[in-house]
């Protein structure tokens, strides 16, 4: 029983459910920047190479059917795509501040003007007051 109290007082802590969306909100994201390599960056990117498809590239370490293979174009093909999708997600972030900037720097709200306080009874008062309407005192003119 003490075991089962232990666990519900951690896997309920707020950081442990806020880490636990934040893993379920990275992997939809994994999805929309892989989309976004697949789709649209990676042939692109084939247009630049003249469609050389890295990934068949490779070295045969020996004769006959089941000698080793050296796959290199696997390994350059995986060094291509973290570049693209480090590409992707720098200007997923980079929009994302931006957004957060723009709202962040927003025109700021004109400062609050500074009450006029009577120096007498120190009830507020109107700025153009000649006399104060709480006590009746007369009231230099600013």
């Amino acid at each position: 029983m003490k075991f089962w109290k232990e666990f519900k007082e951690f896997a309920f802590k707020g950081n442990v459910i806020d880490l636990a969306v934040g893993v379920m909100i990275g992997s939809a994201f994994t999805s929309i920047v892989n989309s976004v390599v697949n789709d649209l960056f990676t042939p692109l990117f084939s247009l630049l190479t003249s469609g050389v498809n890295f990934s068949s590239l490779g070295l045969k370490l020996g004769e006959g059917e089941n000698a080793a293979v050296l796959a290199y174009g696997n390994f350059i093909q995986a060094v291509i795509n973290f570049f693209l999708v480090a590409f992707c997600i720098f200007w997923f972030v980079k929009g994302i501040n931006k957004l957060r900037n723009t709202h962040i720097h927003a025109k700021p709200e004109a400062p609050a003007k500074e009450k006029r306080l009577c120096p007498y009874c120190k009830s507020e008062i109107a700025d153009d007051a000649t006399r104060c309407p709480h006590c009746t005192s007369m009231l230099d003119v600013k």
